[in-house]
């Protein structure tokens, strides 16, 4: 018997029901509608909600004409970390490469991976203008996910029908570190999971958002890509209620650096039923990538008063400090690319791309053709590690 259905056993937030191969799998209650925090939490939690709305006064100096200009580059560090989580090894850098190339070359799998991610949290924050989350938009982010991937065979956006074991590579049910609740259970768990996250209830989105990621890894709903989709949900959920005016506060970041502890704390929550710890830890993570997200902002925030100065110096014309805001988005173009995106013909913006690299806000690489213009300062705000913690 796996030594962890021991520990489970007396779990005041779930029990254990039979499976196959004479195994016995956890299934969670239902999600509690209140939670009570200690005095030490709720200074966490409101760390946490100022941390937050400080973004919001942080990212108003973001062009009018072009509000979502940080998100491209942040969804795509989501997507790279997300799926660094899962094993892939795709980096930020090798995908801002392979968007700004003109030939698309043939991607490896775990780059699909990646962009799959990147299609399905665009996908997510276009679908909920017209759909609430629920069992059908995760259904939808997970065909979105998984189509094409290397588990395309794992039927995308279904609920699994069989049972699911979570473990290291080679690992039969019977040495599972975890095994979540039988498929004939999904359903109804899930109706509960959907129900709470609409819930007109008296809890902290902070912590609502918290107790729903654990309990959607917990269900397990699909044969793969449950990790992902559980991660995507976190970035909907915020988006969904207004904590911020733009979605640019991820998680993955926090829970790769902390990757062990990200899966000790789901795992221990279902052992011991006490939701503090795991709270605590999510919070923390909160914390930490808003003053990330703050940090970045700001050098970004210098970075374009400072182009925009010089070119306004040199007379430079409006084209040119549109295309400008483009390299914030896109900080590796081409000049197909950058024309493109500010409506001019290819020589012109090869022409402008050419005066933004005489005033130093481009270097160009020839390594290729179409040659790579890139905005080397900008692109190390997005590519450079870490730094903020608490």
């Amino acid at each position: 018997m796996n030594r962890n259905i021991d520990r489970l056993r007396s779990s005041p937030i779930g029990t254990l029901v039979p499976t196959e191969k004479d195994q016995l799998a956890f299934l969670p209650h239902n999600l509690p509608r209140t939670i009570e925090l200690p005095a030490n939490l709720v200074y966490l939690l409101d760390q946490a909600t100022r941390s937050v709305a400080s973004l919001n006064t942080a990212l108003a100096w973001l062009p009018n004409a072009n509000p979502h200009l940080l998100m491209r580059p942040f969804m795509r560090r989501e997507a790279v970390l997300s799926s660094q989580i899962e094993g892939t090894q795709t980096t930020l850098e090798e995908v801002i490469l392979f968007e700004a190339s003109e030939n698309q070359q043939r991607a490896t799998p775990d780059l699909i991976e990646v962009m799959n991610y990147v299609r399905a949290l665009d996908f997510g924050l276009r679908r909920m203008e017209h759909l609430p989350l629920s069992k059908r938009l995760t259904n939808e982010l997970h065909r979105e996910l998984m189509t094409g991937a290397r588990s395309y065979d794992r039927r995308p956006g279904e609920i699994r029908t069989e049972q699911v074991f979570i473990g290291g590579a080679g690992t039969t049910i019977d040495l599972a570190r975890f095994i979540p609740p039988p498929a004939s259970f999904v359903e109804g768990l899930l109706d509960d999971w959907e129900a709470f996250i609409n819930a007109d209830i008296v809890m902290p989105p902070l912590i609502q958002v918290a107790l729903m990621h654990y309990q959607f890894e917990t269900i397990h709903p699909y044969r793969d890509g449950n990790g992902r989709v559980g991660r995507l949900l976190i970035i909907l959920f915020l988006a969904a209620k207004l904590l911020l005016d733009r979605p640019l506060l991820y998680l993955s970041a926090y829970f790769e650096r902390n990757k062990q502890r990200y899966f000790d704390h789901l795992f221990d929550l279902s052992i011991t039923g006490n939701w503090l710890p795991w709270i605590d830890f999510f919070l923390t993570g909160v914390i930490e990538e808003s003053r990330d997200v703050l940090d970045r902002s700001q050098r970004l925030r210098e970075l374009f008063t400072g182009y925009r100065q010089v070119l306004r110096e040199k007379n430079e014309t409006a084209n040119a400090l549109s295309l400008l805001e483009e390299l914030f988005a896109r900080p590796v173009i081409t000049a197909p690319a950058a024309a493109k995106a500010i409506g001019v013909t290819p020589a012109a913006g090869r022409r402008i791309l050419e005066r933004l690299q005489d005033a130093g806000v481009v270097r160009v690489e020839r390594d290729q053709w179409p040659h790579y213009f890139v905005a080397s300062e900008v692109y190390r705000v997005f590519t450079a590690p870490t730094s903020a913690s608490i």
